[in-house]
C-alpha cells in the first residue's frame, strides 16, 4: 500500500471514531462498545475496498459482445469504442459463447504477466474470468444470463482520483433487529431485476420477517454461490433523496440453530451503480420495497454519476 493510501486511510479511521463515537448510540447507556467498534472497522473496509486498484470505481467501460469479431480501442472506427487507448488495442471473436482475443501488432497485452498475442478468455461465469491488463487498464468478459459483456478497469480512472469519500447516517441500535428465516424448499430460485433490463433468477434460502417498532416487515434474502452468508436488495422511502434511488444493499449472517438472525441496516450500503454506469447491479424487486424510511446505513454518494 501507497504512503498516501495509508495517510488517507488512517485520516479516515480517525474521522470515523469521532463520528461513531458522537452518535447517539455511543452513550453510557448505549449499546455494545464493541458492536460499535465492529461497525467502525467494516466502514473502514468497505472504504478501503472502494478505493482498491480493482474497486468498482475504476470501472471505466462495459460493452456488450456480439457474435462475430468486435475491434476495441481508441479509434471511432472500432465496434468497442475506448478513448485515450491506441487507435486498436486487439480484437474479440465471439462463436458459440465463447470469446477469443487477439492483440493487435505492437500492442502489449499481458494475462497473469504473460504476454499474449491470442487467447481463449473464461467469463466470471466461469468462476474467475481471464483477465488482459494493458498499460493501466484490465479487461475481462462478464456473463449476464445469456448475453457477454466486456468489463474495462483502468487503475488510473477519474472516479477512483477524485473519490469523495462516504457519508453514512448516524449509527442508531434501533435498526439492528433480530429476524426471522422462513426457509424456502431446497432449490428456489427468486426472480431478481437488473439494470440492464434482464431478470436473473437467484437461489433463495426464504424470506427474512422482522420488526421496526410495532410493524412487521418481510425481505426476499438471496444466496450466492456456496457462500452461507445472506444478500438482501432492498428499497425503501430515502431512496432518491438521503439514499440512492436504486436502492441498497445488505449482508446478513446464516440464521442460527434457531432460525434467527441480527439484520443490522447500519450497515446498508450502496450498489456499485451509485459511482459508475458501467457495472450491472440488481434492483430491489417489489417484494423488497419498504414502505418506510430506513435512516441507517450508507447515503447516496456524493459524486455518483
Amino acid at each position: 500500500m501507497s504512503l498516501s493510501l495509508r495517510l488517507l486511510s488512517l485520516a479516515f479511521s480517525l474521522f470515523l471514531c469521532a463520528f461513531v463515537l458522537a452518535s447517539p448510540a455511543a452513550t453510557a447507556q448505549g449499546p455494545d462498545p464493541e458492536w460499535l467498534r465492529e461497525i467502525g472497522d467494516w466502514r473502514s473496509q468497505r472504504f478501503m475496498r472502494l478505493r482498491s486498484p480493482d474497486g468498482w470505481l475504476t470501472l471505466t467501460g462495459l460493452y456488450w459482445l456480439h457474435e462475430g469479431t468486435s475491434r476495441f480501442g481508441g479509434s471511432p472506427a472500432n465496434e468497442l469504442v475506448l478513448a485515450g487507448t491506441p487507435p486498436l488495442v486487439g480484437t474479440f471473436e465471439v462463436a458459440d459463447g465463447k470469446v477469443e482475443f487477439t492483440a493487435a501488432p505492437g500492442v502489449e497485452v499481458r494475462s497473469e504477466e504473460r504476454r499474449v498475442d491470442r487467447i481463449a478468455l473464461a467469463s466470471d461465469a466461469d468462476g474467475a474470468p481471464t483477465v488482459l491488463t494493458s498499460g493501466s487498464l484490465g479487461f475481462f468478459v462478464i456473463r449476464r444470463g445469456e448475453r457477454l459483456a466486456l468489463r474495462v478497469r483502468d487503475r488510473e480512472a477519474a472516479t477512483l482520483r477524485e473519490f469523495r469519500g462516504l457519508d453514512y447516517f448516524p449509527v442508531h441500535p434501533a435498526w439492528r433487529v433480530r429476524a426471522r428465516l422462513e426457509p424456502a424448499p431446497p432449490g428456489t430460485t427468486f426472480p431478481v431485476p437488473n439494470v440492464t433490463g434482464t431478470v436473473d433468477a437467484t437461489p433463495t434460502p426464504g424470506n427474512l420477517r422482522f420488526r421496526v417498532g410495532e410493524t412487521e416487515y418481510r425481505l426476499v434474502a438471496l444466496r450466492e454461490g456456496d457462500d452461507e452468508e445472506l444478500f438482501v436488495v432492498f428499497g425503501d422511502e430515502t431512496n432518491g433523496e438521503e439514499t440512492y434511488g436504486g436502492g441498497r444493499f445488505l449482508a446478513a449472517p446464516a440464521p442460527g440453530p434457531d432460525g434467527t438472525l441480527w439484520l443490522d441496516f447500519n450497515r446498508a450500503y450502496n450498489p456499485p451503480c451509485a459511482f459508475t454506469p458501467y457495472a450491472t447491479c440488481p434492483v430491489p424487486p417489489r417484494e423488497n420495497r419498504l414502505p418506510l424510511r430506513v435512516e441507517a446505513g450508507e447515503k447516496r454518494y456524493a459524486g455518483g454519476h
